[in-house]
């Protein structure tokens, strides 16, 4: 595990030099040898709460390329909890594909692996249906798909005061897929600074409602000093083009860092064109946070071949 102060890492790109904004990357993906990036952090009190509530499960949802199962399934190995995922679509077998790299480590964690069709899914955040999970599996903590719920917040704060630790920022950056990570980063920001969300997924506009929800919930406010940026989806949640992986690729090459297609790739694409945009005042620091999801690059690659390399 590294120090907090390697974990911040300078960036120089001759955009944001020309524009007099210093750009910095905070590598949550190399926090944690095995647990890093926001999950971790969304399952802090999370995991605190299930012990203290006498749980030895978790439950929970997600794709079969989740990050957030992925997680959720180390996290059990790590702590000692019995972990149960309830997966989006088809079981392997019976003419469908083999467990991908995402499940096969899941498997690999512990985490019992349970299927349900499209349209069961979609129920799963109906009280009704997942009682009548716990009726079937027994009692268990439950974590929502993606792992927002108002105990991620806290834990994704704790990175503001980190940041504040080591640096002077004027603004933080931060892929958004529930709002969970945003959301939480704005409770510790408190009205100052500012955030900037960047959507990974197409039609985001709502998840400004997702995140003030979510901060009322925690702290009991919203706030207005972050902006939601809808236009860097690149077609859609997990959706990407040959500009996206160029951009990936030229990134690593430039500066040793590995992003990822789903997050991070279209977090840096996004506020280096926002850089260029002239939407952070000349001498800002701005930090784009690095919120792991590397672990997808294998069920990528075996889906579409090393087109990252």
């Amino acid at each position: 595990m590294q120090s907090d102060r390697a974990l911040l890492q300078e960036i120089n790109e001759p955009l944001a030099a020309a524009h007099g904004v210093r750009l910095l990357l905070w590598r949550d993906d190399l926090a944690h040898p095995d647990l890093p990036g926001n999950k971790a952090r969304k399952l802090k009190y999370n995991l605190e709460a299930a012990r203290q509530q006498g749980h030895h499960t978790l439950l929970t949802f997600g794709g079969a390329y989740s990050n957030h199962v992925a997680a959720v399934a180390t996290a059990g190995r790590l702590y000692g909890f019995k972990t149960i995922g309830l997966i989006r679509g088809d079981a392997p077998g019976a003419g469908h594909a083999v467990l991908n790299p995402t499940l096969t480590q899941a498997v690999a964690d512990g985490m019992a692996l349970h299927y349900l069709d499209r349209n069961t899914y979609r129920r799963r955040s109906d009280p009704d249906f997942i009682a009548e999970q716990l009726a079937a599996f027994g009692p268990a903590y439950v974590l929502p798909e993606g792992g927002t719920n108002p105990l991620a917040l806290p834990g994704c704060a704790e990175l503001v005061a980190e940041l504040r630790s080591l640096t002077d920022f004027d603004a933080l950056a931060v892929a958004v897929g529930t709002g969970g990570t945003l959301a939480g980063l704005l409770t510790g920001l408190a009205g100052q600074q500012q955030a900037v969300g960047v959507a990974a997924l197409k039609n985001g506009s709502f998840l400004r409602a997702e995140v003030d929800a979510l901060t009322e919930q925690a702290v009991g406010q919203a706030f207005a000093n972050y902006s939601l940026q809808t236009d860097y989806h690149f077609g859609g949640y997990a959706k990407y083009s040959a500009e996206l992986l160029g951009f990936i690729r030229q990134f690593r090459e430039r500066h040793a860092v590995l992003l990822d297609p789903v997050y991070t790739g279209k977090l840096l694409y996004g506020v280096l064109d926002l850089i260029g945009k002239g939407h952070f005042r000349r001498g800002s620091t701005v930090v784009a946070i690095h919120t792991g999801g590397l672990q997808a690059w294998a069920g990528w690659h075996q889906r579409f071949g090393s087109i990252a390399d």
